[in-house]
């Protein structure tokens, strides 16, 4: 079976000898000379945490395993390969659906084996419980902001020059589009820093500075929708 053995160090770990880049070598290379596996390349991450998968060595790896240049992904260790349960079971996953495997030598996790393959799968399924156990906690959260009356989403936040010249054209009879249509011609920043506007994103900051009541009081100001915004 051809492999691609992955090896991570954290800058904070490279002192300590039982996590060094050449312990997770050593162990690998026992397993594949028992195993008779044939190396493809070393993928190397020195100085990377595990926080996430997004590492250079890692997704040249995940790369050469999608192009099957490859059967699996090695690793001494799971947490050289993430400490996230969830980030796992995903690229237990993303292994599956384009027919490549992972191999942790150190928990038996073997995609290639029976009961490799059955402890995998039980690795997902608590996975599978830790997503609905955060979904639930966040829901319970909601719930709880929304009974003390919280205002949940992200806040808007526009220019209030902005927000009231959009107040003006809706008073001059000007859909939510033509607002929007001003706005980009005249190259102003939506509320979160984009480059264009919509109608929804109008209407919602509208709705959000509470502008409709000053709008309709200025009706007879007789403001164009092609006038430039100020």
């Amino acid at each position: 079976m051809n492999v691609i053995p992955y090896l991570r160090v954290s800058t904070q770990e490279q002192a300590d000898s039982g996590l060094g880049l050449e312990a997770q070598r050593a162990t690998i290379n026992q397993h594949a000379a028992h195993r008779e596996w044939s190396v493809v390349r070393w993928a190397v991450d020195d100085g990377y945490t595990a926080a996430t998968l997004t590492r250079p060595a890692l997704m040249d790896a995940l790369t050469q395993l999608r192009a099957h240049t490859a059967d699996a992904l090695v690793v001494s260790k799971l947490d050289r390969l993430s400490r996230s349960l969830l980030d796992f079971a995903a690229l237990m996953e993303t292994a599956r659906r384009e027919g490549w495997a992972v191999i942790a030598l150190d928990l038996g996790v073997d995609m290639t084996t029976p009961a490799g393959e059955m402890l995998a799968n039980v690795m997902a399924s608590f996975a599978q419980y830790e997503r609905r156990l955060i979904g639930q906690r966040t829901r319970d959260a909601l719930q709880a902001l929304k009974s003390r009356g919280a205002r949940l989403g992200r806040p808007v936040v526009v220019q209030r020059s902005t927000a009231e010249r959009i107040g003006l054209w809706r008073a001059a009879g000007c859909t939510w589009a033509a607002c929007a249509d001003a706005l980009n011609a005249a190259g102003v920043p939506t509320a979160h820093g984009g480059k264009r506007w919509y109608a929804s994103t109008v209407r919602s900051v509208i709705r959000s500075a509470v502008l409709d009541e000053q709008a309709r009081a200025i009706r007879e100001t007789g403001v164009s929708c092609d006038e430039e915004v100020a």
